[in-house]
């Protein structure tokens, strides 16, 4: 029988869990989500189908689900944090076996009532068993080499996994993130140098391992124009329909780029030029003040709790939905080359936006029992 180490919060009853809920946050995310159904509603040129009914469904189901782990005790949270860990590294491998791809790459499993990609999980679940883990490091320890190693591995495994799909943009994000953490948990800077140094020292020889179409996009980050019909293409229409909406836009459902299909992609990942060249500056700022809200709150949550593993997992949620949204926007705005990572909330996606709304149930959590104390030894028998 399990029993908390060390808790300075007494057993919350079922409505005042409800009360605790940070029911700001919850209205956020509506309202960013009905952003979403409104450009999916654009992208199907005035129809719900195919795209903006089916996310709505998806949004209502992520909804119920973010609410429900938000009541969930955070103990349960820490407790079984490696076992969805390895659940989601699991599914990430079954990828190469009974997983089917799109576009050239094989990202996704057919469960039958959702084509799941595990990717979006792991994001998620490496959070959780890093909060685990750093939650009973001592200073001393993270000075340690040695003791950095499992983290690392935690890290590596799904990274590695992601590169062979190929899914390189988001074994960047989930390596950016993880590093984050490694970070907020206390490592030492000089190990973050160290690391860098082997990185870009390893860039010549990671450019020989990259596909042919992944060296295309680099370089064609790096001189648009130098394809302007192949490769160049997606981010050359993105700038053209994001000039063009000006500050107040064209207007909803008139915007020429997008409903003349020059603009690839406008219902996933460039879906925020759709907007922008419908509602202009004006509209695409709305949408960074909603995030900028969303963002605040997961902080101002994080720091409030009084626990370790409360703390990092809240600041990783939260520095995961900042990457979603930062590599999509400097994507579609060619500060950064184009990957697939989609704009959380408004882009088109079943587990993206589920797995959203996880790591908002789990920052809500984090809210609702900020009080309780996990002892460094967590649970014992």
């Amino acid at each position: 029988m399990f029993k908390p180490m060390d808790s300075a919060e007494s057993e919350l009853s079922f409505f005042e869990k409800l009360w605790q809920i940070n029911w700001v946050v919850v209205l956020l995310l509506c309202a960013t989500a009905s952003i979403g159904f409104a450009m999916l509603y654009s992208a199907g040129n005035g129809s719900f189908d195919p795209w903006a009914s089916r996310q709505m469904v998806r949004f209502g189901i992520g909804l119920s689900m973010m609410l429900v782990i938000a009541l969930v005790d955070l103990k349960f949270w820490y407790r079984y944090a490696y076992a969805i860990y390895l659940v989601a590294l699991l599914l990430l491998a079954a990828v190469e076996f009974a997983g089917f791809g799109a576009m050239g790459a094989q990202r996704w499993i057919n469960l039958g009532v959702i084509q799941l990609q595990p990717a979006e999980i792991m994001k998620i679940a490496l959070v959780l068993a890093l909060a685990r883990y750093f939650h009973a490091a001592n200073p001393i320890d993270l000075g340690r080499i040695l003791y950095l190693v499992f983290p690392l591995l935690l890290v590596t495994g799904p990274t590695v996994l992601m590169v062979r799909q190929p899914d390189l943009g988001t074994a960047l994000m989930l390596a950016a993130a993880g590093g984050v953490v490694f970070f907020l948990a206390g490592v030492r800077l000089w190990m973050f140098g160290v690391a860098l140094t082997v990185l870009l020292a390893a860039v010549p020889v990671a450019w020989h391992f990259l596909h042919g179409y992944q060296k295309k996009r680099i370089l064609t980050f790096l001189d648009p124009g130098s394809d302007p019909l192949g490769a160049g293409y997606h981010i050359l229409q993105s700038k053209i329909a994001l000039g063009s909406g000006a500050l107040f836009g064209k207007g909803f459902l008139q915007g020429t780029q997008s409903h003349l299909n020059f603009l690839p992609e406008k219902q996933t990942d460039f879906i925020f030029t759709m907007l922008a060249e419908e509602f202009g500056l004006a509209g695409g700022l709305g949408l960074l003040v909603l995030y900028f809200f969303l963002l605040a709150y997961g902080v101002g949550i994080s720091l409030r709790a009084r626990c370790q593993f409360a703390r990092l997992l809240g600041m990783g949620v939260t520095v995961t939905f900042f990457l979603y949204l930062f590599i999509n926007i400097g994507m579609v705005m060619g500060l950064l080359p184009v990957v697939g990572v989609p704009l959380p909330m408004i882009s088109y996606g079943g587990t993206a936006m589920l797995a959203v709304m996880i790591g908002f149930g789990l920052l809500l959590c984090v809210g609702v029992h900020r009080d309780m104390r996990i002892g460094r030894r967590g649970l014992i028998e």
